[in-house]
């Protein structure tokens, strides 16, 4: 039977993974906005962008592409005439990762440095533990890549913004999927946390707009091997068309649901594994367990072009995943200077919304800086595609890689979906 897109169903999505974060069952009543008084500008006349992404820790891999990105962005606006007539400048340091107190160092440094707003960091951990900085010091951050719902909630200030979409939003993605491919029903096996719990409300949200039943099986984080057995003896009587795992990272407890949903036939083209757990299995488990399993990573993919930028900042990089959400944030922040008249981050910080939407469409600081030179407003299209940051700070729409794992355990790309 016709089904209505799952994009129809995002308000009660957004909504759903709110409830789920707030941990109670009732409807949260929508806020009456509070105006915003215009901040009295607080710039230099001269943008000054720091950036916070890792180049040492555990995860330093992801670091290189977002810095390029960043400067291949501030390369192009300096070209078009800078911000408000002067070019710009970008200062990088060090977020480390989650062990360390690295991120607090360079904030502060980079806060005695004059940035007047930063890219960063990548880790939804780490931009966390900066929030309370960020508003104490009036610096607006924009993450490329850290997708944790519960940032938007924890936001009192209006400081975190970030180009990249957050966690629960893959259901609206999925939802669309499953309408193509025909499921009829599905269910999700999810983590007792906030991640889990926000993907399955949204799920539910998007999959009760296209007629999708869907069973919601819940697994705490210290669940027993027979409670995880249990689990899937309650998906198997469910007998779902799909299959959605929801769990915060590859480790033992994902393998086993992985392996005993495989064995009660849930595997293959069935199991759709998400972006938090989505891992290269090749030596963590039997080769072939996971031939044919799907599954989502958010973030944009790059053509060859955008990758030449890329490397002339930096010859060395080779991963490129989340250089377009960096650069695109980049541009973001300099148009926002642009609109308000002036740099200082309180006034980046009103007017980010504002350049991603609701202006004449433009897909480059040059193009959208000659848009505001007859018309008041621009509507920034990105390298990552629409970037339209909604009142929480957080883009409307995603784009995601559909990938499908082979006989060895690792996935490739099979497609591009946006949602």
């Amino acid at each position: 039977m016709p089904r209505t897109s799952a994009r129809v169903v995002a308000t009660a999505l957004a909504a759903a993974a709110l409830v789920a974060l707030a941990g109670c069952g009732a409807a949260t009543p929508t806020p009456t906005p509070t105006p915003t008084p215009t901040p009295t500008p607080t710039g230099d006349g001269e943008l000054k962008i720091g950036t916070l992404f890792p180049s040492s820790g555990g995860v330093t891999f992801i670091g290189p592409a977002q810095v390029a990105g960043v400067k291949a962005a501030v390369r192009e606006i300096n070209a078009a005439g800078g911000v408000n007539g002067t070019p710009v400048v970008v200062v990088s340091r060090d977020s480390g990762d989650a062990t360390t107190q690295k991120v607090e160092e360079s904030f502060a440094d980079l806060v005695g440095q004059g940035v007047d707003v930063v890219v960063g960091p990548s880790s939804s951990v780490l931009s966390q533990r900066l929030l309370g900085l960020a508003a104490d010091a009036d610096i607006p951050l924009i993450s490329p890549a850290a997708t944790y719902p519960q940032l938007t909630a924890l936001d009192d200030d209006g400081i975190f913004f970030r180009t990249i979409a957050s966690y629960p939003h893959q259901a609206i993605v999925l939802a669309d999927l499953f309408a193509d491919r025909d499921v009829e029903s599905a269910a999700v096996v999810f983590r007792d946390d906030d991640l889990g719990s926000s993907l399955s409300a949204a799920l539910a949200a998007a999959l009760e707009g296209i007629d999708i039943e869907l069973e919601a099986v819940e697994v705490a984080a210290d669940a027993s091997a027979e409670d995880l057995a249990e689990a899937v003896a309650t998906v198997k009587e469910a007998a779902p068309g799909a299959v959605v795992l929801a769990t915060p990272d590859n480790g033992d407890q994902t393998k086993a649901l992985i392996t005993q949903l495989s064995a009660a036939g849930f595997g293959g083209s069935k199991l759709w594994l998400t972006s938090q757990n989505l891992a290269d299995y090749s030596q963590a488990l039997p080769a072939g367990l996971l031939n044919g399993v799907n599954g989502l990573i958010e973030g944009a993919e790059t053509d060859a072009a955008f990758q030449a930028k890329i490397k002339q900042e930096d010859p060395g990089v080779i991963d490129f995943r989340y250089a377009a959400e960096a650069y695109d944030a980049t541009v973001l922040a300099a148009l926002a200077a642009e609109l308000a008249g002036d740099d200082g981050g309180a006034s980046i910080a009103r007017m980010l919304a504002a350049a991603s939407v609701g202006g004449i469409k433009c897909t480059s600081y040059g193009e959208c800086i000659d848009v505001l030179r007859s018309q008041p407003d621009v509507d920034y299209d990105g390298v990552s595609g629409s970037v339209n940051l909604d009142g929480n700070g957080d883009p409307e729409r995603g784009t995601y890689v559909v990938v499908a794992y082979n006989a060895e355990n690792k996935y490739a790309r099979t497609a591009t979906a946006v949602g």
